[in-house]
């Protein structure tokens, strides 16, 4: 029973584990999008150059956590993750601010950001709660 406990525990962290994952390239997306429709205007450009680099590195980040090798290699790349994450939403705060982009639509882009930081902030603190559970 135990075996079946285990295994059903990683068979669940798995499907979790593809759903973040689906987030993270839809999240990337919708980024792409956002760049490809902000205005020409040099300020507008570089922050939203600034936002596509972190906003698309978010998902890289967590498919190379997801196959890492050991839990510190998972919890620096989920670190990672969660960094791009913070920067995202800097740049997205910044990008609200400037003249000729609608606040409005940044909002459910925004949200996005804030929920995967507190899914990424989670699943960081599961891991490192289990790195020390295992010594």
């Amino acid at each position: 029973m135990d075996d079946e406990i285990l295994l059903g525990g990683r068979v669940m962290e798995e499907a979790q584990q593809i759903g973040l994952r689906e987030r993270t390239t839809d999240y990337a997306r919708r980024i792409i999008r956002l760049y490809r429709g902000l205005p020409k205007e040099t300020v507008s450009q570089t922050l939203g150059r600034q936002l596509l680099r972190s906003g698309t590195s978010v998902g890289a980040n967590y498919r190379e956590a997801a196959r890492g090798r050991s839990t510190p290699e998972f919890i620096a790349k989920v670190g990672d993750s969660l960094r791009e994450l913070d920067e995202s939403a800097y740049w997205l705060e910044l990008l609200a601010e400037e003249p000729g982009i609608s606040a409005t639509r940044l909002v459910p882009l925004r949200d996005e950001t804030n929920e995967l930081i507190a899914i990424f902030v989670t699943v960081l603190l599961n891991a490192k709660r289990g790195q020390h559970a295992e010594r």
